[in-house]
């Protein structure tokens, strides 16, 4: 392991550690909306603090891209971070929540690691040297058509002018594929994407750090990723496909044609100024 991901890993387990000590216990602190059905409580954000105060300590001179801090970086190397994804999931006591942590560097994630605290799971992986589930590798299911293929997706609650275009989409893959989840917590159902538990996932209206350490642990468990219509840029385009390879085409074949690029260009994201 680099010093880097050493770094990123004592930051998300100390801060996964303080996600679930405050889960259940009614502990979260205020809670604020951010916008329609976008939330963020005390554990948000001190858990972000939490990581940003690890990292800098053990790899200073990093800037941060972070959810409840979010701007723009100069820099062609920085942290992308999420400190609770699933934050509704937390509000309501729904143990399905994870905590992310994402090297970008000269455009490109370099290093991802996804913790679910409440499960004792560590996702990580490294550019070029595999994927990861608590030390041992993981590698996507290798399904070969949809009709066997368990999917995972998440509902467009904060963008609901688009449910029409979504639950086309939804209905497509419905009647396709074997049966499909909905966890509430992006983070972790790329990571079961990675492990093999969910054949593909899709989803609209997520940010970079929903996506940036998850993609990088699918890609390199042998999963390929890209938005819905099979182009890189999902990072700031804010839709991602992430499937096995023989399924992959299949899933973006119903995303593009299900929704209109144009029409959904202004979900993103510019991370870097």
């Amino acid at each position: 392991m680099s010093e880097r991901g050493a770094a990123a890993k004592e930051a998300i387990l100390a801060a996964g550690g303080f996600v679930k000590e405050r889960f259940g216990s009614r502990l979260g602190g205020a809670i604020v909306s951010k916008g329609p059905n976008d939330f963020v409580t005390e554990v948000d954000t001190r858990s972000e603090a939490m990581i940003k105060e690890k990292l800098a300590s053990r790899v200073p001179g990093i800037p941060f891209l972070a959810e409840e801090s979010a701007r723009a970086q100069r820099s062609d190397t920085f942290w992308i971070i999420d400190p609770l994804d699933g934050t509704t999931n937390f509000i309501h006591g729904y143990p399905s929540v994870g905590v992310s942590i994402a090297l970008m560097e000269r455009g490109e994630i370099v290093l991802g690691c996804v913790y679910d605290p409440l499960r004792g799971e560590l996702f990580e992986a490294e550019l070029g040297l595999g994927a990861t589930l608590n030390g041992k590798r993981i590698a996507v299911s290798g399904a070969s058509s949809l009709a066997e293929s368990l999917l995972g997706t998440g509902f467009p609650f904060s963008v609901s002018q688009y449910i029409d275009s979504y639950l086309a989409a939804f209905k497509d893959l419905f009647l396709a594929c074997r049966d499909i989840r909905r966890a509430g917590a992006a983070v972790l159902d790329l990571c079961d994407v990675a492990a093999g538990r969910l054949d593909g996932f899709w989803e609209l209206y997520l940010k970079p750090w929903d996506m940036a350490a998850g993609s990088l642990i699918v890609r390199e468990a042998g999963g390929r990723v890209s938005d819905f219509f099979g182009a890189p840029g999902f990072l700031e385009e804010g839709h991602i496909v992430a499937a096995s390879p023989a399924i992959f085409e299949e899933i973006v074949g119903v995303t593009s044609r299900h929704f209109d690029r144009r029409a959904i260009a202004h979900l993103g994201f510019k991370m870097r100024q």
